[in-house]
This record gives structure tokens, sequence and C-alpha cells, in this order.
């Protein structure tokens, strides 16, 4: 089951688990729309992978299943992302 993290890892953007904006990697690391277009280029800082929309729980779901509340924010080192951002933001997330 995803955590469902409330911010952006990078920004610290809020991100509540009804967010349209909220980008997941295959290790839920999560980030907002507006950092994965326009800082990691849908490169994950963390693993190299690409960056899918994060599903919404619906809302009596989340009752019973809450999101996670610890926020973790870890603000991307631009310089050294950007070998791995640069090498893989041509290259398709199935091809990495």
């Amino acid at each position: 089951m995803l955590e469902i993290r409330p911010i952006c890892e990078n920004c610290g953007k809020d991100l509540p688990p009804d967010s349209t904006e909220a980008m997941i990697c295959t290790f839920e690391c999560t980030f907002c729309a507006d950092c994965v277009n326009n800082v990691l280029h849908n490169v994950c800082p963390n693993c190299g992978g690409g960056l899918e929309k994060r599903p919404v729980r619906p809302g009596v779901l989340l009752k019973k299943y809450p999101a996670e509340t610890e926020k973790l924010l870890k603000t991307v080192n631009l310089k050294s992302f950007a070998v791995l951002r640069d090498k893989n933001k041509h290259i398709e997330p199935s091809d990495r």
C-alpha cells in the first residue's frame, strides 16, 4: 500500500492525499509536478527512474488506511544531480 507522503521532497510543497500534482517513482519518492517537469526532468534524483502521477486514495479508505504524516524534505543538490539527470532525461523510463 502506498504511504502517500505529504510533501514534495525537493521544494516542500504540500501534497495532501487528494492532490493531483503528486508524482512518485517506483520507490515512492514523492515530488510535485512542477519539480518533476522543470527541475528533475522526469528523473528521480534518488534512483534515476521515471516519475508517474500518484493515485488518489478514496476518502473512505483514508480513514482505515491513513496517509503518511512525516515530512521528508531532501532538497536536490542540482550540481551533483545534473550528471544523472542529463544522462537519463532523454531516455524513456522503461529503457533506463
